[in-house]
């Protein structure tokens, strides 16, 4: 007998390996978002649950369904940050000169002076200065030391600073 295979489940062998690298405050984030859930916004979703339950049918009752859907949500949430606290990788400090995982760049190209930190792609965020060490400037700038130069999409890259 054939079991049946959901879509995701296919699509699951094309996948990447996802990126477990993760900064220390990630971290105490994911972990201090994890302890509210469980401390403080599950139980009363537990709790809500079974308020609405006493309402009656179950078929017709919204305020039942409601409170299921976020009790839903809230373990749905735990599991993923379990699951992502499990696999974390800590991302240590560099402290060899050149960037790395976790170092904060500032370069020169086209005249432009642009600083990031090179971060794991659940962190990456360009609008706020992160870049994940597997974007193409993540990997053009992984190695290199204060003063080097390069050529980055037909520009010439220059690193200033590595912290």
């Amino acid at each position: 007998m054939r079991l049946p295979t959901r879509k995701s489940e296919i699509l699951e062998g094309t996948k990447k390996v996802s990126d477990a690298f993760l900064s220390p405050a990630a971290i105490q984030r994911y972990k201090n978002e994890l302890q509210d859930l469980l401390k403080n916004q599950r139980q009363p979703a537990i709790k809500e649950v079974q308020r609405t339950a006493e309402m009656g049918d179950f078929s017709e009752n919204a305020a039942y369904q409601m409170a299921k859907g976020r009790l839903r949500q809230i373990n749905s949430r735990i599991t993923i940050l379990e699951e992502k606290l499990k696999s974390a990788v800590v991302i240590k400090a560099n402290t060899d000169g050149r960037v790395a995982l976790g170092s904060t760049v500032t370069f020169v190209m086209n005249g432009k002076e642009t600083t990031y930190e090179i971060l794991g792609v659940q962190e990456a965020n360009p609008a706020h200065g992160k870049i994940s060490h597997l974007s193409p400037l993540g990997k053009a700038l992984l190695g290199k030391v204060v003063g080097e130069k390069f050529l980055f999409n037909n520009q010439t890259v220059e690193v200033v600073k590595v912290e």
